[in-house]
């Protein structure tokens, strides 16, 4: 009987030991090769294993703005160096830097010197072919003047009042005045200089309105058109509204952007020409989701998306577009009118498996990075 035992004892050891072999000896896979092979070898222990628990919650979108961001920095609408159009020595410069203008204020005046009489003899000379002129036509009422005769008595009546316009013109350009108002940027002229044509008097901008210009990319072009509302903040803090006035129909050559201006009331001239701003300008609405930043999931092409469970309980990505952000989410397109997002366990699943929801609770506290798991 004692053999019978130990033969017993034997077959029980080598059952034990063939059993345990299965546990200790462990098959070793070679290493995935990308992250394909990685999510086919998780589909398939997936299918061997029970459906992993996620929480979801159902979203539902709403019309937002499509914000198109743009760097961009104010500049004057205009600016021009007003010239003297005649010659002569400076007598008056009334207007100094910074100083604002209206239109026709005077900013440099030059001698008047001999004009007057210039004035004065083109005068007495279209006078005279004035009679002239009027004594023909008398004398051809008796026939006694020539069709001839008259026609050169109205030319040189016309050449004398032509005279006499070009010197009232002449003393008329002794006065430079502002073509529109703005703000004096630099003084060229000082009493006592001569000038010639073309000198410059003094440098005039026009800050009123003021422009807000940069520009877009191509892909950034789609919905972008004058006539919309746009707002930009400075680096003070300070923030403008204004209207799109400018959409460039022709790329720069050498960036392949677009130029755009904006145009924004400067009426108190204190946004000076040349500062940085940060454009924003909704050119459409579109349907969104508001959700939190850490849903957002990378797919095996690298796309940015987040990750839905549908009626059959399958794990879904969806590729999306970050359009805005508020302090406490985003706003993301792309995404379907209503949607169960995954909002705990998004980044343990893949796309085709089959998940055991969980609908979020209101009562319970909301997940605020996308690798927190239920507890």
């Amino acid at each position: 009987m004692r053999s019978t035992y130990i033969t017993a004892l034997s077959i029980a050891v080598l059952f034990v030991l063939w059993i345990g072999s299965g546990l200790l000896v462990e098959t070793q896979l070679p290493p995935a090769k990308n992250i394909k092979e990685l999510n086919e070898r998780r589909s398939a222990m997936a299918e061997e294993s029970p459906a992993t628990r996620v929480r979801i919650i159902t979203s539902h979108a709403s019309l937002q703005d499509r914000v198109l961001a743009i760097r961009g920095k104010t500049q004057a609408k205009r600016s021009i160096v007003v010239q003297s159009q005649t010659s002569g020595l400076v007598v008056e410069r009334p207007v100094e830097r910074g100083e604002h203008v209206k239109v026709g204020r005077i900013l440099c005046r030059i001698s008047v010197e001999d004009r007057n009489a210039s004035i004065q003899e083109a005068t007495a000379a279209r006078d005279q072919a004035q009679l002239d002129y009027e004594a023909s036509l008398k004398l051809e009422s008796k026939g006694l003047q020539s069709g001839i005769n008259i026609a050169q008595a109205k030319a040189r009546l016309m050449a004398a009042q032509a005279s006499l316009q070009r010197s009232h013109l002449n003393k008329d350009r002794l006065i430079i005045r502002a073509p529109f108002a703005g703000v004096v940027e630099d003084t060229h002229m000082e009493l006592g200089e001569y000038v010639t044509p073309g000198s410059a008097c003094v440098t005039l901008v026009d800050l009123n309105p003021m422009l807000l210009t940069g520009e877009v990319p191509e892909r950034d072009l789609y919905g972008l058109k004058s006539g919309l509302n746009a707002s930009a903040q400075f680096i003070d803090g300070a923030t403008v509204q204004g209207r799109v006035t400018f959409v460039a129909k022709t790329a720069k050559a050498g960036t392949r952007t677009y130029p755009v201006e904006i145009e924004i009331d400067n009426s108190e001239l204190t946004i000076p020409d040349g500062i940085t701003a940060d454009i924003q300008i909704p050119v459409e609405q579109i349907r969104a989701h508001k959700v939190s930043s850490g849903l957002l999931v990378l797919d095996d092409a690298g796309r940015s998306g987040m990750r839905a469970v549908t009626s059959s309980n399958v794990v879904t990505f969806y590729p999306v577009e970050i359009i805005g952000d508020d302090e406490d989410g985003i706003w993301v397109s792309g995404l379907p009118d209503i949607i169960d997002l995954i909002i705990v366990g998004q980044q343990s699943v893949i796309s085709g498996e089959v998940v055991a929801p969980q609908q979020f609770s209101p009562q319970a506290r909301v997940p605020r990075t996308a690798i927190e798991r239920e507890s």
